[in-house]
């Protein structure tokens, strides 16, 4: 079954599918209604035509600007910065936040070629500079390489009138001492808050 091997090889490939989710997708594939393989083979096929980055922020959109940045009732003093897309849609999620959104298409990670260079710090600190922004919050990940981005941001910002403030890493809600890691337990005592 060539075809079969084929479609589960290429489904593996995506993040976050071994082997055996790549074979149970194939054979739901297999096994499910005509009508919608086309539908998801076509969607597969023209997501890319449809769907481009946010001409402002880097956002993925299928409209530019897209949905935040045309947002007039949004915050537009605060700026949040992320590493990739799919960041700015988590955290909008979240009810929380109202600003902007800046996303950088990654971390600094000298290791996989990737410098300041290949990210949008440039187009960062033209909006901080343009746009009148008065905080930028780096929401970038709790990893080396997300560190060391928000350290950068910090420089390139730091003569700038700005607030600049970094999300909160830590312990999650019903997360249990016993089994953090001595890196996230460090985050959380020097992140503590007043009570």
């Amino acid at each position: 079954m060539q075809s079969l091997d084929e479609l589960v090889k290429l489904l593996s490939r995506l993040p976050g599918i071994g082997g055996k989710s790549a074979s149970r997708i194939a054979y739901h594939l297999i096994s499910g209604d005509e009508a919608y393989n086309r539908h998801l083979g076509q969607a597969i096929e023209t997501i890319k035509d449809k769907v481009h980055r946010c001409s402002l922020c880097g956002s993925y959109t299928d409209t530019d600007p897209c949905i935040y940045c045309s947002d007039m009732n949004r915050d537009r003093s605060q700026l949040c910065v992320v590493e990739q897309p799919q960041d700015v849609l988590t955290i909008a999620a979240s009810g929380v936040y109202n600003g902007l959104f800046h996303v950088l298409g990654g971390a600094i990670n000298p290791m996989d070629g990737i410098g300041p260079d290949q990210l949008s710090f440039r187009s960062l600190k033209e909006r901080v500079r343009d746009g009148g922004i008065k905080e930028v919050i780096i929401a970038t990940n709790p990893t080396e390489e997300g560190d060391t981005t928000a350290l950068y941001i910090r420089q390139i910002l730091k003569d700038d009138d700005i607030t600049i403030s970094r999300i909160a890493a830590g312990l999650p809600i019903g997360g249990d001492l016993e089994y953090a890691d001595r890196l996230t337990l460090a985050r959380s005592l020097r992140g503590r808050i007043r009570y």
